[in-house]
């Protein structure tokens, strides 16, 4: 390998991929000398609204039935609370402020050329590495039927599905008539699910199933959806699964503003169509996300029945998550970009052979890009030295071996401007807004306020833990800070506007 890879030429560590032996009644035994594939289904904007994750409202029985498979992980946390620059840190196991990548719009290449991408790696193993709909960036719904964007070297194949839900855009109503991806819209659609762009990218990624099935080269098998992402589009069917009338939509003073930095009350006041929403309107946008939600369910259902048919799942690992999480009307505030639990949060399930079934993982802190080097070990390949996730694999089959104290997310907010970074442990979240809390902090005791409506700040009582999560933070910020061994080549990127390049000069 190349050097800039940050991989030399040694012996392959041992992986449960190496190791693993299982004999059922209904399938042969898997030798310790068999490879294993991964299916990496990720999700847009999915926040833990399922069954698994406790919300008895979610009818999401085929990612329950897959938690119950395989192990889920309750306390996982992405390390930016939006598509482009979440998609671009998991993919290279790195976190933004060494991707370089804040924004929209920008290729992975541009800022760090020499970058390993996990699919980039498994393609260095002889692996066949597809992606099927939106795995890097894309603008949803604007950019579907394209590449985006994406990265080339990270995949042998790509498919970009192009549904009835983009040709139907004119039928989608929404705050802001015409506008849809960063905007609250929604759409009971006719037709199938087969018709719609992630149930196309579900038949899509059976029928790569069935050929490697057939061919049993090894694969990396990307499956993207766009959904639920703005504009929340499902067949009508799904919206009948939900009663409107059912749905409960958080209510906040406007004096609970005070309580919380500028910064962070900037981010939950950001859209101001979508604040102070009527309360039956939000009902029925909450009802269409759930149905969305449904509607997301089923096509992974039917690309899961397709790997159990295949007998694929013998020796495939998956692992299900989204790129970040997701506001259903808390703090005023809908869908993303906040340091608040629902917006960090994340779903996340692992399962395959040598993976213990039905466990969750109830309080270890996890972050996204932790999948990298995880995959990496369950596969029995080196993992690139400038990756910076902490694998959790031993956690896959002993629930006593925490990998990480704390997870990380970071925010940048443009418009006043300051950086935000927060950190989640097991029972607390701190975030810092500004250099070494200039313009404040945030602090909320899960034990007590999972909802993360108190700021305990500046409470007395939390006066030790606040500076013990201070020392934390500021070490965590500083390690995200560097640049990685072995990385290569990084560059600040020329960020953009629309479709034109602006020069960002720097601060004198």
């Amino acid at each position: 390998f190349q050097a800039e890879d940050g991989i030399r030429d040694q012996p392959r560590s041992r992986g449960l991929g190496d190791v693993y032996k299982r004999q059922t009644d209904n399938s042969p035994e898997i030798s310790k000398d068999t490879k294993l594939n991964v299916l990496f289904i990720v999700a847009d904007d999915l926040n833990t609204r399922i069954g698994v994750y406790g919300d008895n409202q979610a009818i999401t029985p085929n990612i329950d039935k897959l938690a119950e498979s395989g192990v889920t992980f309750m306390n996982a946390h992405n390390q930016y609370p939006q598509c482009a620059q979440s998609r671009a840190s998991f993919m290279t196991g790195l976190y933004p402020d060494q991707t370089k990548i804040k924004k929209l719009l920008i290729y992975l290449r541009e800022t760090i050329p020499d970058v390993t991408t996990i699919g980039e790696r498994f393609r260095q193993e002889n692996y066949h590495s597809v992606r099927i709909g939106k795995i890097f960036h894309y603008h949803n719904p604007g950019q579907i039927g394209t590449s985006g964007h994406d990265d080339n070297r990270t995949w042998d194949q790509t498919v970009n599905p192009y549904g009835r839900d983009k040709l139907e855009e004119y039928k989608v109503k929404s705050l802001i008539p015409g506008k849809f991806g960063g905007t609250l819209s929604w759409l009971e659609a006719d037709g199938t699910d087969e018709e719609q762009t992630d149930g196309i990218g579900a038949t899509e990624t059976i029928e790569f199933l069935d050929k490697f099935a057939k061919s049993g080269e090894n694969f990396f098998l990307a499956y993207g959806l766009y959904r639920p992402h703005t504009p929340y589009v499902a067949p009508k069917k799904y919206f009948d699964l939900f009663d409107k009338n059912e749905m409960i939509i958080p209510k906040v003073s406007e004096d609970y503003y005070k309580t919380i930095p500028l910064p962070a009350a900037a981010t939950v006041t950001e859209k101001a169509e979508e604040r102070n929403l009527e309360y039956e309107l939000a009902q029925t946008i909450k009802k269409a996300y759930y149905a969305t939600n449904s509607f997301v369910d089923a096509q992974i259902g039917r690309v899961l029945d397709k790997l159990k048919e295949t007998g694929l799942d013998k020796n495939t690992i998956v692992v299900f998550t989204s790129d970040h999480g997701y506001h259903l009307g808390e703090y005023g505030h809908w869908q993303k970009r906040t340091l608040f639990e629902h917006s960090t949060r994340v779903p996340l399930i692992v399962s395959g052979p040598g993976i213990n079934k039905n466990e969750k993982i109830m309080k270890a802190p996890i972050e996204l890009i932790d999948m990298y080097p995880t995959i990496m070990d369950l596969v029995g390949m080196e993992t690139p030295k400038f990756v910076q996730g902490k694998s959790f694999a031993p956690l896959l089959k002993d629930s006593s071996k925490v990998s990480r104290e704390s997870a990380l997310t970071e925010l940048n907010i443009d418009r006043i401007p300051v950086q935000g970074y927060s950190i989640k442990t097991n029972r607390y979240r701190l975030t810092q807004w500004g250099e070494n809390g200039s313009m404040g902090y945030e602090l909320y005791d899960h034990n007590v306020d999972s909802e993360e409506m108190n700021n305990l700040a500046e409470n007395a009582d939390y006066k030790d833990v606040k500076d013990s999560l201070i020392n934390v933070i500021a070490e965590r910020i500083a390690n995200a800070r560097t640049k990685p061994e072995g990385l290569g080549n990084q560059f600040e990127p020329r960020y953009r506007k629309g479709w034109d390049y602006i020069k960002i000069r720097p601060k004198k």
